[in-house]
């Protein structure tokens, strides 16, 4: 018995000098990405700092995230699935928020709207990661209201109302010729006009059901704290925030 383990353990400690140049070895390129890291130290995320309102604890982030100049902040990953289950993702920018949700404006045809029509409900993932942060949102949506639509579509720039228009989002595209020859006949058609808001685009509202604040820290023990929207008490038809700390 002696015998046998003595000669395992000699077989092992063969083949260490060799184990990482043979790791290296087979994942070949993918060496490079398999070592990228970095530990996170920036700061940490308590109990007893942390906002009990989630909403307000987003807009503290938020701010931060713009005086830190960080690239398009209000930039979130879309995550939605069809009613099949079938998942997809794209960035988006945050148009606003408040106690009611966040917002963000689309083509109501294109893949995303077409999944949120048969399955309304939706995550955010906010990336801060100069920031060493995350924030996730989950819920469900609905449509904002046409008179929130109007009032956004008509302080954007005139060409992205008129591209609004021109693009049917997510069909397929014979050329990039085509789309700009939209452009230009729908420039001639409304020079010196109101662009009016097409009735297939529009604002969506992601009304939470949980938000979690991720804040990188050490050796991957990272700080998560999740609110979730429980009832209020005695049945009251105010709901409330439950606060969850959770494993990194």
């Amino acid at each position: 018995m002696r015998s046998r383990t003595r000669s395992k353990l000699a077989s092992y400690l063969f083949y260490i000098p060799f184990a990482l140049p043979m790791w290296k070895l087979l994942k070949g390129s993918g060496a490079v990405v398999a070592d990228l890291r970095r530990d996170y130290k920036l700061a940490e995320l308590t109990e007893a700092k942390v906002d009990r309102d989630p909403v307000k604890q987003f807009a503290k982030w938020f701010d931060e995230a713009l005086a830190a100049k960080l690239l398009e902040p209000n930039a979130m990953t879309l995550a939605t699935a069809d009613a099949r289950g079938s998942p997809s993702a794209r960035t988006v920018l945050l148009k606003g928020f408040d106690e009611r949700g966040f917002v963000f404006f689309t083509n109501y045809e294109s893949r995303k709207g077409r999944q949120l029509a048969e399955n309304a409900h939706a995550s955010l993932l906010f990336p801060w990661l100069p920031l060493e942060r995350q924030v996730e949102i989950c819920g469900t949506v609905g449509k904002v209201t046409r008179e929130e639509t109007e009032a956004y579509f008509h302080t954007r720039p005139i060409a992205s109302q008129l591209g609004a228009w021109a693009s049917r989002q997510s069909e397929v595209l014979a050329s990039r010729a085509e789309l700009e020859q939209r452009i230009q006949a729908l420039m001639i058609e409304h020079r010196g006009r109101t662009v009016p808001v097409p009735p297939f685009w529009g604002g969506y509202r992601v009304v939470p059901e949980t938000i979690e604040f991720w804040q990188g820290r050490a050796s991957r023990l990272h700080d998560r704290l999740r609110f979730t929207r429980v009832p209020g008490e005695g049945g009251s038809a105010v709901r409330t925030w439950q606060l969850e700390r959770l494993s990194p």
